[in-house]
């Protein structure tokens, strides 16, 4: 659970329409503008700073500004972390252990943030990144300096997100990869509930 907490907590917004041809940046800020909710699929791979084999994993994901998403993991291992824009559970259905913290102020200099916050530019410093095979890119850095990521790269192909590249300062390379993207759904408000399985360890706030 540890390794799935962390890498989230480098996710932890990015959803508009935009013109097809618009820069990066451009097409941020319109689909901050235009967008409320989101879902898909995603594939996640990490790189470690030694090397080793990736590690990579697959699953849906649901989200709705600011602060509330579904993050779940259905391959090769179940992980699900929900946040309902207050507090944030991770669940590990082996072993039936919940750990729950409150988002608090530093979610909003978080990747996730780039996926359902908002307010990016009091939290990043945002540019222009090179085109590269029909995406566009944005760059972002943390203003702050008590993030646990240095730079994230966002990519953009005809008005939808399609990858995120976050950099963590540990050398660690996590690449999300998303599909079957859909804008604007109309999202139940129990997605963004999660109440522990009778018997779970629940560790945290």
């Amino acid at each position: 659970m540890k390794n799935i907490l962390h890498v989230f907590s480098v996710l932890c917004g990015v959803f508009f329409l935009a013109p097809v041809h618009a820069a990066g940046l451009d097409q941020l800020k319109s689909f901050l503008n235009a967008n409320r909710s989101a879902r898909g699929v995603f594939v996640q791979t990490v790189v470690s700073k030694s090397g080793r084999k990736p590690q990579q994993s697959a699953g849906i994901f649901a989200l709705q500004r600011p602060g509330k998403f579904r993050w779940s993991y259905e391959k090769p291992y179940k992980q699900l972390l929900v946040s309902d824009g207050v507090k944030l559970w991770s669940f590990d259905p082996d072993l039936n252990q919940v750990a729950v913290k409150k988002l608090g102020a530093a979610f909003g200099a978080s990747p996730a943030a780039l996926l359902a916050g908002q307010d990016l530019d009091k939290h990043f410093l945002l540019k222009e990144g090179a085109a590269a095979d029909g995406i566009e890119f944005v760059e972002a850095t943390p203003k702050g300096g008590d993030t646990s990521f240095e730079r994230i790269k966002l990519g953009f192909v005809a008005r939808q997100p399609v990858s995120m590249e976050i950099h963590d300062s540990f050398g660690q390379v996590t690449l999300l990869r998303f599909t079957q993207f859909e804008a604007n759904p109309m999202l139940p408000a129990e997605l963004f509930r999660f109440v522990a399985p009778a018997g779970a360890d629940v560790v945290g706030d």
